[in-house]
Protein backbone atom coordinates (compact mmCIF):
# COMPACT_ATOMS: atom_id res chain seq x y z
CA UNK A 1 0.00 0.00 0.00
CA UNK A 2 1.48 3.16 -1.30
CA UNK A 3 2.46 5.90 2.02
CA UNK A 4 -0.27 8.36 2.21
CA UNK A 5 0.87 11.87 1.71
CA UNK A 6 -0.52 13.21 4.09
CA UNK A 7 1.62 11.18 7.04
CA UNK A 8 4.81 12.70 4.89
CA UNK A 9 2.91 16.26 5.75
CA UNK A 10 2.76 15.23 9.15
CA UNK A 11 6.47 14.16 9.69
CA UNK A 12 7.41 17.90 8.18
CA UNK A 13 5.27 19.30 10.73
CA UNK A 14 6.44 17.69 13.94
CA UNK A 15 9.50 15.94 12.82
CA UNK A 16 10.03 12.53 13.05
CA UNK A 17 10.89 12.11 16.93
CA UNK A 18 7.62 13.72 16.67
CA UNK A 19 5.68 10.86 14.84
CA UNK A 20 4.27 7.87 15.44
CA UNK A 21 3.03 5.04 12.98
CA UNK A 22 4.53 1.49 13.99
CA UNK A 23 1.53 -0.62 14.75
CA UNK A 24 3.50 -1.43 18.18
CA UNK A 25 3.47 1.99 18.85
CA UNK A 26 -0.13 2.82 17.63
CA UNK A 27 -1.37 0.00 19.82
CA UNK A 28 -0.46 1.91 22.80
CA UNK A 29 -2.95 5.14 21.68
CA UNK A 30 -6.24 2.58 21.03
CA UNK A 31 -7.89 2.73 24.39
CA UNK A 32 -8.70 4.94 27.27
CA UNK A 33 -10.23 4.37 30.68
CA UNK A 34 -13.30 2.76 29.14
CA UNK A 35 -13.91 -0.30 27.23
CA UNK A 36 -14.07 0.82 23.60
CA UNK A 37 -10.90 -0.05 21.67
CA UNK A 38 -9.93 1.51 18.05
CA UNK A 39 -7.17 2.49 16.40
CA UNK A 40 -5.28 5.61 14.69
CA UNK A 41 -3.35 5.82 11.77
CA UNK A 42 -0.95 8.10 12.84
CA UNK A 43 -0.23 9.76 16.33
CA UNK A 44 1.35 13.06 16.14
CA UNK A 45 2.91 15.54 19.67
CA UNK A 46 2.72 18.84 18.73
CA UNK A 47 4.68 21.92 20.24
CA UNK A 48 2.57 24.66 19.59
CA UNK A 49 -0.61 26.18 18.51
CA UNK A 50 1.21 26.94 15.03
CA UNK A 51 2.18 23.04 14.79
CA UNK A 52 -1.72 22.15 15.70
CA UNK A 53 -3.14 24.66 13.44
CA UNK A 54 -0.97 22.98 10.67
CA UNK A 55 -2.16 19.57 11.33
CA UNK A 56 -5.65 20.35 11.15
CA UNK A 57 -5.21 22.21 7.76
CA UNK A 58 -3.49 18.79 6.52
CA UNK A 59 -6.29 16.66 7.80
CA UNK A 60 -9.27 19.12 6.05
CA UNK A 61 -7.22 19.02 3.18
CA UNK A 62 -6.86 15.52 2.98
CA UNK A 63 -10.11 14.66 4.76
CA UNK A 64 -8.37 12.45 7.51
CA UNK A 65 -10.47 12.35 10.86
CA UNK A 66 -8.58 14.18 14.16
CA UNK A 67 -8.86 13.46 17.35
CA UNK A 68 -7.29 15.37 20.65
CA UNK A 69 -5.51 13.02 23.51
CA UNK A 70 -4.74 14.43 26.71
CA UNK A 71 -3.72 11.61 28.94
CA UNK A 72 -5.88 8.73 27.98
CA UNK A 73 -7.58 8.64 31.46
CA UNK A 74 -11.04 9.56 30.08
CA UNK A 75 -13.72 6.97 30.78
CA UNK A 76 -16.21 7.55 27.73
CA UNK A 77 -14.21 6.69 24.42
CA UNK A 78 -14.08 10.62 24.04
CA UNK A 79 -10.34 9.88 23.21
CA UNK A 80 -11.15 7.09 21.08
CA UNK A 81 -10.38 7.57 17.17
CA UNK A 82 -13.55 5.48 16.21
CA UNK A 83 -12.54 6.22 12.39
CA UNK A 84 -8.73 5.91 12.25
CA UNK A 85 -7.24 9.11 11.12
CA UNK A 86 -4.85 11.55 12.88
CA UNK A 87 -4.36 11.53 16.92
CA UNK A 88 -2.75 14.38 18.14
CA UNK A 89 -1.16 13.80 21.30
CA UNK A 90 -0.83 17.14 23.70
CA UNK A 91 2.56 15.74 26.04
CA UNK A 92 4.46 18.31 24.43
CA UNK A 93 2.50 21.22 25.33
CA UNK A 94 2.70 21.11 29.04
CA UNK A 95 3.94 24.15 30.29
CA UNK A 96 2.33 27.06 32.65
CA UNK A 97 2.78 29.82 30.78
CA UNK A 98 1.74 32.60 33.54
CA UNK A 99 0.69 32.72 36.82
CA UNK A 100 -0.43 36.07 37.99
CA UNK A 101 -1.74 35.44 41.69
CA UNK A 102 -2.81 39.11 41.70
CA UNK A 103 -5.40 38.30 40.10
CA UNK A 104 -5.88 34.75 40.49
CA UNK A 105 -5.13 33.28 37.20
CA UNK A 106 -3.19 31.12 35.26
CA UNK A 107 -2.19 30.36 31.77
CA UNK A 108 -1.74 26.94 30.79
CA UNK A 109 -1.21 24.60 27.84
CA UNK A 110 -3.69 21.56 27.15
CA UNK A 111 -0.43 18.96 28.27
CA UNK A 112 -0.39 20.65 31.85
CA UNK A 113 -1.08 17.65 34.46
CA UNK A 114 -4.09 18.58 36.52
CA UNK A 115 -2.43 17.83 39.77
CA UNK A 116 1.21 20.01 38.68
CA UNK A 117 -1.12 23.43 38.69
CA UNK A 118 -2.08 23.25 42.15
CA UNK A 119 1.61 22.02 43.25
CA UNK A 120 2.68 25.25 41.34
CA UNK A 121 0.97 27.48 43.60
CA UNK A 122 0.40 25.87 46.69
CA UNK A 123 3.29 27.58 48.59
CA UNK A 124 1.60 30.75 47.82
CA UNK A 125 -1.58 29.36 49.26
CA UNK A 126 -3.61 28.79 45.89
CA UNK A 127 -4.73 25.83 44.38
CA UNK A 128 -7.23 24.58 40.92
CA UNK A 129 -10.21 23.85 42.26
CA UNK A 130 -11.60 20.49 39.54
CA UNK A 131 -9.91 17.40 40.84
CA UNK A 132 -11.10 14.54 39.28
CA UNK A 133 -9.71 11.29 40.90
CA UNK A 134 -7.35 10.86 37.81
CA UNK A 135 -5.95 14.68 38.78
CA UNK A 136 -2.08 12.97 39.44
CA UNK A 137 -2.39 12.02 35.40
CA UNK A 138 -5.28 13.46 33.86
CA UNK A 139 -4.45 17.09 31.86
CA UNK A 140 -6.02 20.37 31.91
CA UNK A 141 -7.15 20.04 28.14
CA UNK A 142 -8.24 16.81 28.57
CA UNK A 143 -10.39 18.39 31.50
CA UNK A 144 -11.48 21.21 29.40
CA UNK A 145 -12.69 18.82 26.76
CA UNK A 146 -14.72 16.67 29.02
CA UNK A 147 -15.82 18.95 31.44
CA UNK A 148 -14.42 17.28 34.09
CA UNK A 149 -15.44 17.66 38.08
CA UNK A 150 -14.66 15.68 40.77
CA UNK A 151 -14.61 15.22 44.88
CA UNK A 152 -14.89 19.08 45.40
CA UNK A 153 -17.06 20.01 42.63
CA UNK A 154 -20.17 20.50 44.90
CA UNK A 155 -18.99 23.54 46.53
CA UNK A 156 -16.51 24.53 43.48
CA UNK A 157 -18.55 23.44 40.10
CA UNK A 158 -16.94 21.63 37.44
CA UNK A 159 -14.26 22.72 35.00
CA UNK A 160 -16.53 25.20 33.38
CA UNK A 161 -16.63 26.98 36.06
CA UNK A 162 -13.03 27.39 36.56
CA UNK A 163 -12.01 28.50 33.51
CA UNK A 164 -11.71 32.34 31.88
CA UNK A 165 -10.61 32.06 27.97
CA UNK A 166 -9.69 29.37 25.53
CA UNK A 167 -7.77 29.28 22.46
CA UNK A 168 -8.43 27.18 19.82
CA UNK A 169 -7.68 25.40 16.44
CA UNK A 170 -10.78 24.94 14.34
CA UNK A 171 -10.95 22.06 11.82
CA UNK A 172 -9.87 24.50 8.92
CA UNK A 173 -6.60 25.70 10.49
CA UNK A 174 -7.59 29.22 12.27
CA UNK A 175 -6.53 29.55 15.67
CA UNK A 176 -9.07 31.40 17.84
CA UNK A 177 -9.49 32.69 21.43
CA UNK A 178 -12.79 32.89 23.34
CA UNK A 179 -13.41 34.95 26.59
CA UNK A 180 -11.02 36.69 28.41
CA UNK A 181 -8.97 37.52 31.70
CA UNK A 182 -12.31 38.18 33.27
CA UNK A 183 -15.78 36.07 33.54
CA UNK A 184 -19.03 37.43 31.92
CA UNK A 185 -17.31 39.04 28.63
CA UNK A 186 -19.80 40.23 25.95
CA UNK A 187 -20.87 37.99 22.95
CA UNK A 188 -21.51 34.49 22.55
CA UNK A 189 -20.33 32.40 25.49
CA UNK A 190 -17.83 30.56 23.22
CA UNK A 191 -15.67 29.67 26.40
CA UNK A 192 -18.80 27.60 27.38
CA UNK A 193 -19.66 25.96 23.93
CA UNK A 194 -15.83 24.79 23.41
CA UNK A 195 -15.73 23.51 27.52
CA UNK A 196 -17.23 19.95 27.28
CA UNK A 197 -17.48 19.91 23.68
CA UNK A 198 -15.24 16.46 23.51
CA UNK A 199 -12.81 17.75 20.96
CA UNK A 200 -15.88 17.64 18.21
CA UNK A 201 -15.49 21.89 17.06
CA UNK A 202 -11.60 22.38 18.31
CA UNK A 203 -8.72 21.41 19.68
CA UNK A 204 -7.57 23.49 22.67
CA UNK A 205 -4.24 24.53 22.80
CA UNK A 206 -3.85 27.23 25.83
CA UNK A 207 -6.61 28.03 28.79
CA UNK A 208 -6.86 30.81 31.43
CA UNK A 209 -7.94 28.76 34.60
CA UNK A 210 -9.13 30.57 38.11
CA UNK A 211 -6.67 29.90 40.68
CA UNK A 212 -8.79 29.84 44.28
CA UNK A 213 -6.96 30.90 47.55
CA UNK A 214 -6.29 27.82 49.94
CA UNK A 215 -9.38 28.10 52.91
CA UNK A 216 -8.65 29.17 56.28
CA UNK A 217 -9.50 25.84 57.75
CA UNK A 218 -10.50 22.43 56.52
CA UNK A 219 -12.29 19.98 58.29
CA UNK A 220 -13.07 16.09 57.17
CA UNK A 221 -15.36 13.71 58.48
CA UNK A 222 -16.61 10.33 58.44
CA UNK A 223 -19.88 8.94 59.06
CA UNK A 224 -20.84 5.53 59.75
CA UNK A 225 -24.52 4.09 58.76
CA UNK A 226 -25.99 0.40 59.09
CA UNK A 227 -28.27 0.89 56.09
CA UNK A 228 -27.58 2.27 52.52
CA UNK A 229 -30.84 4.56 53.38
CA UNK A 230 -30.08 6.47 55.87
CA UNK A 231 -26.51 7.16 54.40
CA UNK A 232 -28.38 8.16 51.18
CA UNK A 233 -31.17 10.52 53.24
CA UNK A 234 -28.38 12.30 55.05
CA UNK A 235 -27.58 13.80 51.83
CA UNK A 236 -30.47 15.72 51.86
CA UNK A 237 -30.68 16.71 55.40
CA UNK A 238 -27.66 18.71 55.11
CA UNK A 239 -28.49 20.53 52.81
CA UNK A 240 -31.72 21.15 54.34
CA UNK A 241 -30.02 22.84 57.02
CA UNK A 242 -28.46 25.20 54.28
CA UNK A 243 -25.16 23.58 54.36
CA UNK A 244 -23.21 22.97 51.11
CA UNK A 245 -20.07 21.02 52.01
CA UNK A 246 -16.94 21.28 49.99
CA UNK A 247 -17.35 17.52 49.52
CA UNK A 248 -20.23 15.05 50.56
CA UNK A 249 -19.02 11.66 49.35
CA UNK A 250 -20.77 8.05 49.63
CA UNK A 251 -19.00 4.74 49.34
CA UNK A 252 -21.14 1.63 49.77
CA UNK A 253 -20.37 -1.75 52.17
CA UNK A 254 -18.84 -3.47 48.60
CA UNK A 255 -16.50 -0.34 47.90
CA UNK A 256 -15.41 -0.31 51.84
CA UNK A 257 -14.18 -3.60 51.94
CA UNK A 258 -12.04 -2.97 48.48
CA UNK A 259 -10.91 0.13 49.63
CA UNK A 260 -10.14 -1.10 53.19
CA UNK A 261 -8.33 -3.72 51.81
CA UNK A 262 -5.71 -1.85 49.79
CA UNK A 263 -5.42 1.40 51.77
CA UNK A 264 -6.17 1.06 55.43
CA UNK A 265 -7.64 4.10 55.41
CA UNK A 266 -9.72 3.07 58.41
CA UNK A 267 -12.87 2.88 56.89
CA UNK A 268 -15.36 0.21 58.93
CA UNK A 269 -15.25 -2.67 57.42
CA UNK A 270 -18.93 -4.02 58.57
CA UNK A 271 -20.75 -0.68 57.82
CA UNK A 272 -23.47 -0.66 54.62
CA UNK A 273 -21.80 3.08 53.75
CA UNK A 274 -20.04 6.00 55.08
CA UNK A 275 -20.39 9.58 54.01
CA UNK A 276 -16.82 11.34 53.66
CA UNK A 277 -17.77 15.03 54.52
CA UNK A 278 -15.25 18.16 53.82
CA UNK A 279 -15.70 21.27 55.22
CA UNK A 280 -13.56 24.57 54.55
CA UNK A 281 -13.99 27.82 55.49
CA UNK A 282 -13.27 30.10 58.28
CA UNK A 283 -12.63 28.66 61.31
CA UNK A 284 -15.86 29.74 63.53
CA UNK A 285 -17.90 29.03 60.48
CA UNK A 286 -16.40 25.81 59.88
CA UNK A 287 -17.15 24.67 63.65
CA UNK A 288 -20.42 25.74 63.88
CA UNK A 289 -21.30 23.65 60.42
CA UNK A 290 -19.41 20.65 61.52
CA UNK A 291 -21.65 20.42 64.70
CA UNK A 292 -24.89 20.69 62.37
CA UNK A 293 -23.86 18.07 60.15
CA UNK A 294 -22.88 15.97 63.16
CA UNK A 295 -26.59 16.25 64.63
CA UNK A 296 -27.74 15.73 60.72
CA UNK A 297 -25.85 12.66 60.79
CA UNK A 298 -27.34 11.37 63.86
CA UNK A 299 -30.62 12.57 63.27
CA UNK A 300 -30.76 10.16 59.97
CA UNK A 301 -29.51 7.23 62.08
CA UNK A 302 -25.83 7.06 61.70
CA UNK A 303 -24.00 4.85 64.17
CA UNK A 304 -21.18 7.28 64.55
CA UNK A 305 -19.30 10.44 63.09
CA UNK A 306 -15.67 10.86 63.39
CA UNK A 307 -13.43 14.02 62.39
CA UNK A 308 -9.93 13.47 61.23
CA UNK A 309 -7.94 14.73 64.43
CA UNK A 310 -4.69 15.62 61.94
CA UNK A 311 -3.80 16.49 58.95
CA UNK A 312 -2.34 13.06 57.88
CA UNK A 313 -5.63 11.38 59.26
CA UNK A 314 -7.68 13.38 56.92
CA UNK A 315 -5.13 13.01 54.15
CA UNK A 316 -5.52 9.23 54.45
CA UNK A 317 -9.12 9.30 54.53
CA UNK A 318 -9.29 10.95 51.34
CA UNK A 319 -6.32 8.61 49.94
CA UNK A 320 -9.02 5.75 50.33
CA UNK A 321 -11.63 7.62 48.23
CA UNK A 322 -8.65 8.74 46.04
CA UNK A 323 -7.29 5.73 45.14
CA UNK A 324 -10.45 3.25 45.19
CA UNK A 325 -9.81 1.93 41.49
CA UNK A 326 -6.52 0.81 42.42
CA UNK A 327 -8.31 -0.93 44.71
CA UNK A 328 -10.58 -2.04 42.65
CA UNK A 329 -8.06 -3.72 40.43
CA UNK A 330 -6.47 -6.00 43.34
CA UNK A 331 -10.39 -7.55 43.21
CA UNK A 332 -11.11 -8.01 39.54
CA UNK A 333 -9.24 -8.54 36.82
CA UNK A 334 -11.97 -5.95 34.77
CA UNK A 335 -14.27 -3.38 35.75
CA UNK A 336 -16.38 -0.76 34.42
CA UNK A 337 -16.80 2.60 35.99
CA UNK A 338 -19.99 4.59 34.85
CA UNK A 339 -21.45 8.17 35.88
CA UNK A 340 -25.00 9.50 35.71
CA UNK A 341 -27.11 11.95 37.57
CA UNK A 342 -29.85 11.79 40.05
CA UNK A 343 -31.75 14.76 42.09
CA UNK A 344 -30.32 14.06 45.47
CA UNK A 345 -33.62 13.16 46.93
CA UNK A 346 -33.66 9.83 44.81
CA UNK A 347 -29.89 8.53 45.61
CA UNK A 348 -31.61 6.07 47.88
CA UNK A 349 -34.42 4.31 45.47
CA UNK A 350 -31.35 4.69 42.92
CA UNK A 351 -28.74 2.81 45.04
CA UNK A 352 -32.14 0.10 45.67
CA UNK A 353 -32.28 -0.34 41.93
CA UNK A 354 -28.47 -0.39 41.03
CA UNK A 355 -28.54 -3.41 43.74
CA UNK A 356 -31.67 -5.05 41.22
CA UNK A 357 -29.40 -4.41 38.36
CA UNK A 358 -26.07 -6.17 40.35
CA UNK A 359 -28.21 -9.36 41.36
CA UNK A 360 -30.18 -9.65 37.63
CA UNK A 361 -27.36 -9.41 35.96
CA UNK A 362 -25.08 -11.96 38.47
CA UNK A 363 -22.30 -9.28 38.56
CA UNK A 364 -20.81 -7.39 41.58
CA UNK A 365 -21.39 -3.26 41.40
CA UNK A 366 -19.64 -1.24 43.88
CA UNK A 367 -20.77 3.07 44.52
CA UNK A 368 -18.62 5.25 45.31
CA UNK A 369 -19.84 8.69 44.32
CA UNK A 370 -20.45 12.21 45.01
CA UNK A 371 -23.47 12.27 47.01
CA UNK A 372 -23.66 15.87 47.64
CA UNK A 373 -25.32 16.27 43.90
CA UNK A 374 -26.10 12.95 43.27
CA UNK A 375 -24.05 12.52 40.96
CA UNK A 376 -23.49 8.40 40.80
CA UNK A 377 -20.56 6.44 39.94
CA UNK A 378 -21.93 2.59 39.85
CA UNK A 379 -18.14 0.40 39.42
CA UNK A 380 -19.38 -3.11 37.65
CA UNK A 381 -17.08 -5.69 38.60
CA UNK A 382 -16.29 -8.46 35.52
CA UNK A 383 -14.59 -11.02 33.65
CA UNK A 384 -13.62 -10.09 29.97
CA UNK A 385 -12.10 -13.60 29.50
CA UNK A 386 -15.92 -15.19 30.63
CA UNK A 387 -18.25 -15.69 27.38
CA UNK A 388 -21.02 -13.10 27.73
CA UNK A 389 -19.27 -10.77 30.72
CA UNK A 390 -18.85 -7.82 29.05
CA UNK A 391 -22.22 -7.63 27.58
CA UNK A 392 -23.49 -8.47 30.59
CA UNK A 393 -21.40 -5.47 31.90
CA UNK A 394 -22.30 -2.79 29.54
CA UNK A 395 -26.24 -3.79 29.62
CA UNK A 396 -26.07 -3.03 33.39
CA UNK A 397 -24.50 0.21 32.79
CA UNK A 398 -27.04 1.10 30.37
CA UNK A 399 -30.12 -0.16 32.70
CA UNK A 400 -28.48 2.44 35.30
CA UNK A 401 -28.46 5.17 32.94
CA UNK A 402 -31.95 4.73 31.97
CA UNK A 403 -33.14 5.17 35.39
CA UNK A 404 -31.49 7.82 35.95
CA UNK A 405 -33.17 9.77 32.88
CA UNK A 406 -36.84 8.51 34.19
CA UNK A 407 -35.75 9.92 37.32
CA UNK A 408 -35.26 13.71 35.95
CA UNK A 409 -31.51 13.50 36.12
CA UNK A 410 -28.75 12.82 33.10
CA UNK A 411 -26.32 10.44 31.92
CA UNK A 412 -23.00 11.87 32.47
CA UNK A 413 -22.14 14.32 34.98
CA UNK A 414 -18.38 14.61 34.45
CA UNK A 415 -17.24 11.41 32.03
CA UNK A 416 -18.71 12.96 28.96
CA UNK A 417 -21.01 10.71 26.19
CA UNK A 418 -18.29 10.02 24.57
CA UNK A 419 -19.03 7.16 21.93
CA UNK A 420 -19.71 4.87 25.43
CA UNK A 421 -22.85 6.64 25.86
CA UNK A 422 -24.04 8.41 21.97
CA UNK A 423 -27.14 6.07 21.57
CA UNK A 424 -28.56 7.70 24.71
CA UNK A 425 -28.82 11.11 23.69
CA UNK A 426 -31.57 10.37 21.77
CA UNK A 427 -33.21 9.15 25.32
CA UNK A 428 -31.75 12.41 26.92
CA UNK A 429 -33.01 15.29 24.18
CA UNK A 430 -35.58 15.81 22.30
CA UNK A 431 -34.83 15.39 17.95
CA UNK A 432 -35.40 19.33 18.27
CA UNK A 433 -32.72 19.64 20.46
CA UNK A 434 -30.21 17.39 19.23
CA UNK A 435 -30.74 18.76 15.77
CA UNK A 436 -29.23 22.29 16.96
CA UNK A 437 -26.66 20.54 18.31
CA UNK A 438 -25.57 19.22 15.02
CA UNK A 439 -26.11 22.30 13.33
CA UNK A 440 -23.37 24.20 15.57
CA UNK A 441 -21.36 21.38 15.75
CA UNK A 442 -21.38 21.60 11.58
CA UNK A 443 -20.66 25.49 11.70
CA UNK A 444 -17.33 24.84 13.54
CA UNK A 445 -16.53 21.42 11.51
CA UNK A 446 -19.00 21.11 8.48
CA UNK A 447 -16.71 18.16 7.15
CA UNK A 448 -17.16 16.42 10.30
CA UNK A 449 -13.08 15.43 10.59
CA UNK A 450 -12.81 15.97 14.50
CA UNK A 451 -13.67 13.34 16.64
CA UNK A 452 -16.28 11.60 14.53
CA UNK A 453 -18.84 9.59 15.97
CA UNK A 454 -19.05 11.28 19.38
CA UNK A 455 -21.18 13.23 21.54
CA UNK A 456 -24.39 13.30 19.10
CA UNK A 457 -26.13 10.26 17.39
CA UNK A 458 -26.89 10.18 14.22
CA UNK A 459 -24.66 11.78 10.50
CA UNK A 460 -22.03 10.18 8.98
CA UNK A 461 -19.82 10.25 12.06
CA UNK A 462 -22.16 7.81 14.04
CA UNK A 463 -23.58 5.76 11.53
CA UNK A 464 -19.49 4.87 10.94
CA UNK A 465 -18.39 3.70 14.20
CA UNK A 466 -16.74 0.88 14.68
CA UNK A 467 -17.32 -0.81 17.98
CA UNK A 468 -15.39 -4.27 18.09
CA UNK A 469 -15.50 -6.22 21.08
CA UNK A 470 -13.08 -5.70 24.28
CA UNK A 471 -10.45 -8.26 23.64
CA UNK A 472 -9.59 -10.67 26.61
CA UNK A 473 -6.84 -9.42 28.41
CA UNK A 474 -7.39 -5.72 28.13
CA UNK A 475 -7.35 -3.85 30.69
CA UNK A 476 -10.64 -1.63 31.69
CA UNK A 477 -10.08 1.06 34.34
Amino acid sequence: MPHPAWKDDLVRIVGPRGYLDHPEDLRLYEYDGGVDKARPESVVFPRSSEEVSAIARTATRHGVPVVGRGAGTGLSGGAIPSQGGIMVGFSRMNRILEIDLANERAVVEPGVVNLDLSMAVDAAGYFYAPDPSSQRACTIGGNVAENAGGPHTLAYGVTTNHVFALEAVLPDGTIVQTGAWWPDTPGYDLTGLLTGSEGTMALVTKAVVRLMRKPETVKTMLAIYDTEDDCATTVSEITARAITPAALEMLDGTMLKMVEAAVHAGYPLDAAGVLLIELEGLKEAVEEQAEQVRLACLQCRAREVREAKSEAERQLLWKGRKNAFGAIGRVSPFFYVHDGVVPRTKIAPTLRLIGGVSSNSGLTIGNIFHAGDGHMHPIILFDARRAGDIDKAQKAGFDILEYCIQAGGSITGEHGIGMEKVHLMSRQYAAESLDMMRRIKELFDPARLFNPGKLLPGGRGCAEIRQPPLVPGTPVY
